[in-house]
């Protein structure tokens, strides 16, 4: 019993003093710096005495236990060549996939599609064209894919046109693929799921095209090659 209690004394002293920190840093930096934007959280990292700051959503900088100075750049763990700063960034970014509104999506099933990832993209954008020429090789996947057109009025007209078409996975996919322009939408169409596209995009700060996001979490910025696609669909696999 005298052990439990010493150690949960020894647990209160602890938060009581990191929240003691964590104001030391909030108020040197408001005085070191007066338009410095609002902290979101102060924690502290692996390295005795520096601490992350983190503000602006997912915005890190690091700096010693009374904010004398600041670092900018990425923490590097070197007994493994762990990238800290990454790995944090991207546990910050991610988005649990049940987020996801499945039904503004158009679904391309790639053999069993039994694994499952999602992509924003834009009609115009060249980059989504090279990751969607890459993910044609990938087997055993459904990518949902939500058009979020970002990039002018044309991106505007062609991702309606695709949303609204009679097969809009294939009208996509001869898009992206071939160049062949999707045919002009008539009549009246829903197509709502590109404005909720757009805002779930500015709410979760999906900035560019192509931006992934996998089963477990995870997100990707970027085309990234196919391999690398891979092994996120498989670490995504064992984690969800």
């Amino acid at each position: 019993m005298k052990t439990t209690l010493t150690a949960l004394a020894a647990a209160l002293l602890a938060c009581t003093s990191a929240f003691a920190q964590e104001a030391v840093i909030r108020k040197s930096l408001a005085e070191h710096i007066p338009n410095f934007p609002k902290i979101d959280e102060v924690r502290p990292t692996p390295i005795p005495g520096l601490y992350e700051v983190r503000f602006a959503g997912s915005e890190i900088i690091y700096t010693d236990a009374k904010a004398d100075h600041i670092l900018q750049g990425s923490l590097i763990e070197v007994k493994t060549m762990t990238n800290l700063t990454e790995a944090r960034l991207d546990q910050l970014s991610a988005v649990d996939f049940s987020a996801l509104q499945l039904k503004d999506a158009i679904a391309v099933k790639q053999g069993s599609g039994a694994r499952k990832m999602a992509v924003f993209v834009d009609p115009n954008c060249p980059y989504c064209k090279r990751f969607e020429r890459d993910m044609a090789t990938v087997k055993d996947v459904t990518m949902y894919t939500f058009l979020m057109p970002i990039l002018g009025p044309d991106s505007n007209v062609k991702a309606r046109d695709i949303w609204c078409a009679k097969d809009p996975a294939k009208t996509w996919r001869d898009w992206m693929l071939d160049g062949v322009a999707p045919p002009k939408t008539g009549g009246k169409c829903d197509d709502g799921a590109l404005e909720r596209n757009i805002a779930f995009g500015q709410k979760y700060r999906v900035t560019g095209t192509p931006t992934i996001f996998f089963e477990n979490g995870t997100r990707k910025p970027g085309a990234i090659p196919a391999a690398a696609v891979e092994k996120l669909l498989a670490a995504s696999a064992k984690k969800s």
